[in-house]
């Protein structure tokens, strides 16, 4: 067979391609299927489209209340009432209505058109490079797990700091986007460079990652909890997945797991804001 990373000939069973460095490389002898659907194994294709079709049905949700919002990232945003009902997190929908499920379905959900526009650009810049070091399943429960912990931090800030007199110490009343995820993979990617002492990848990560936390300081709108969080829980998913040790099958199945936790939240969503009326 050939390695699913270099293309280099490999055994079915092998742990480790010799030239390229990536476990399972043979993928349990499905790597010929699977290497037509990329590093990520589709993964970041699923997330750009899916977030695509819930960003366009957000809007159609919103009639004509398309336009409104601050700043730049608030250009074509969906009005507050839309992204609820498809399940927005923060603090009003996870403790004021219970809406616990609301921290795996916002990250797939977007506020603007230069917001699920970035976004995705990141996704697809840092989703196959993960993949790539840790292997795709292992990629999606990073990525998956940072969205829950990054949307849990922002929603009980929101709820309990209400009264500190800076808006971004205060958290979030309503809150979209997967930027949460996204510095997920980069607490990853950090992670991974210490723990193989690949300066290289720890560095470029670490650097993006501050740059972009400080952009986030300095622009108004933007869930800064939900990406100090998100990269802690992509930073203690890496470290608990260890990408030292060679990814196993079972990471796929609770990949798709996580997948499948998803819609289900959206669809959750969407039931429970229909029966509030």
């Amino acid at each position: 067979m050939v390695c699913v990373s270099c293309g280099n000939l490999v055994g079915v069973n092998d742990e480790k391609c010799l030239t390229c460095g990536r476990w399972n490389p043979g993928l349990w002898g499905y790597a010929p299927a699977l290497r037509r659907l990329g590093q990520d194994m589709g993964f970041v294709q699923v997330v750009v489209w899916g977030s695509a079709a819930l960003y366009i049905a957000t809007l159609l949700a919103s009639g004509g209340d398309i336009l409104g919002g601050r700043g730049p990232f608030s250009i074509l945003s969906p009005n507050s009432l839309a992204l609820f009902l498809f399940g927005a997190s923060g603090a009003l929908p996870v403790f004021g209505y219970g809406r616990w499920w609301t921290l795996l379905s916002a990250a797939w959900l977007h506020g603007g058109v230069l917001h699920i526009l970035f976004n995705m650009l990141w996704v697809r810049q840092l989703g196959p490079a993960t993949a790539e070091l840790y292997g795709a399943g292992r990629m999606v429960m990073i990525y998956t797990a940072a969205g829950i912990c990054g949307f849990l931090l922002s929603s009980t800030a929101g709820a309990y700091l209400g009264f500190m007199p800076f808006g971004f110490l205060r958290g979030a009343q309503l809150t979209v986007g997967a930027s949460a995820s996204i510095f997920g993979l980069l607490g990853a990617l950090v992670y991974y460079g210490r723990r193989t002492g690949s300066s290289m990848v720890h560095r470029e990560a670490l650097q993006y990652a501050v740059v972009l936390f400080v952009m986030g300081l300095i622009m108004t709108g933007v869930d800064n909890y939900a990406h100090a969080g998100g990269f802690a829980g992509g930073w203690l998913m890496a470290s608990w997945l260890d990408p030292m040790k060679p990814e196993r099958i079972n990471h796929l199945l609770w990949a798709l797991v996580c997948l499948l936790a998803a819609a289900l939240a959206i669809a959750a969503s969407l039931v429970h804001g229909w029966m509030l009326g």
